[in-house]
């Protein structure tokens, strides 16, 4: 009984510690890891909510931003820390679905973090040359087919969401086009709009500008529903393909093995945030809806893009390793 009762003692002050720790948290400024340079989208979306985030936690966020690898050298970074709640990062539909679904990398994008929620997403768009005669997409897959070899897409990259997406849109066409990979989204859209290729699935935010002034045309949108931005515009869901719901996404996540607690209070007040009647306002100008989520649902929903994305490289033989 009395080793029983020292074992009992010894476990009840093992837990104390932790106890305070939780309750003090956070007692310093978090550092949030974006894995992309300073200035783009991604990155707003990070200081505008974190901004907030830090107001309802008590404490401020320090962002940091680590380009390399891909968003490889940012993942790196996060999984290696304490998992103390001091060091978060901002993962996003490549480093949490498509990069680990087309290349190595030297980290697990489900066992080597611990999901806190989603921040939000935004769809990408169908969109086509403005000399391309088709008014929807079944003219379009119709266009192509009736032009074999003649069609070519352009991406943001090769294993990019612009990529796999249409990938994704050959693999249930059956429609062949050549892909045309470029050095980010902006020289992609650029020959898209001189006609150097005929189609895209690019971003709404990046597409936007070019469909209003009418040198791009869209045919349809991902996602479960209309954008609100493009409210004439059908999803591919609505026109039959089913499961196409592909998003530009953007999420926090820390290190495995972060205390519950922790990961509790911190989605609770990204959630209040999320949920501000202002927030997508701030948000509109990179076309992102927020999307709050329980850290579960977060975990699931990568789970879920990992195995899609996996699925496709695999189907489309999709290998980027050098």
């Amino acid at each position: 009984m009395k080793r029983r009762h020292l074992l009992q003692v010894a476990a009840a002050a093992a837990v104390l510690p932790r106890l305070a720790f939780a309750q003090n948290y956070p007692s310093k400024p978090i550092r949030y890891i974006v894995p992309v340079a300073a200035g783009g989208g991604n990155d707003m979306i990070a200081r505008v909510v974190t901004e907030r985030w830090g107001k309802a936690l008590g404490q401020s966020f320090v962002v940091d931003n680590q380009s390399g690898g891909g968003g490889v050298v940012a993942c790196q970074t996060t999984m290696r820390s304490a998992p103390d709640g001091y060091t978060l990062m901002q993962g996003y539909v490549a480093t949490h679905g498509t990069t680990p679904a087309t290349r190595r990398v030297q980290y697990d994008a489900i066992k080597d973090f611990t999901p806190i929620g989603m921040i939000g997403a935004t769809p990408n768009v169908l969109a086509v040359n403005a000399n391309v005669p088709a008014k929807t997409v079944k003219e379009f897959v119709d266009y192509v087919k009736k032009n074999p070899g003649k069609v070519n897409y352009g991406s943001a990259g090769p294993g990019s969401l612009t990529h796999m997406t249409m990938e994704l849109f050959k693999q249930e066409t059956g429609a062949f086009m050549l892909h045309i990979p470029y050095r980010g989204i902006a020289p992609a859209i650029n020959d898209l709009l001189g006609g150097q290729t005929q189609a895209m699935f690019p971003g709404l935010a990046a597409a936007l500008p070019h469909l209003r002034s009418g040198r791009m045309r869209a045919l349809a949108v991902t996602g479960k529903k209309r954008s609100a931005l493009l409210k004439d515009v059908p999803t591919m869901e609505e026109i039959g393909f089913k499961g196409f719901d592909a998003m530009q996404w953007y999420g926090s996540v820390g290190p495995a093995g972060l205390p519950a607690d922790i990961v509790k209070h911190l989605n609770e007040t990204q959630v209040a945030v999320l949920k501000a009647p202002d927030l997508a306002e701030k948000l509109s100008s990179e076309a992102v809806e927020p999307w709050p989520m329980s850290p579960d649902q977060f975990g699931q929903y990568i789970r879920s893009e990992i195995q899609r994305w996996t699925a496709l490289a695999k189907a489309r033989n999709i290998h980027l390793d050098e």
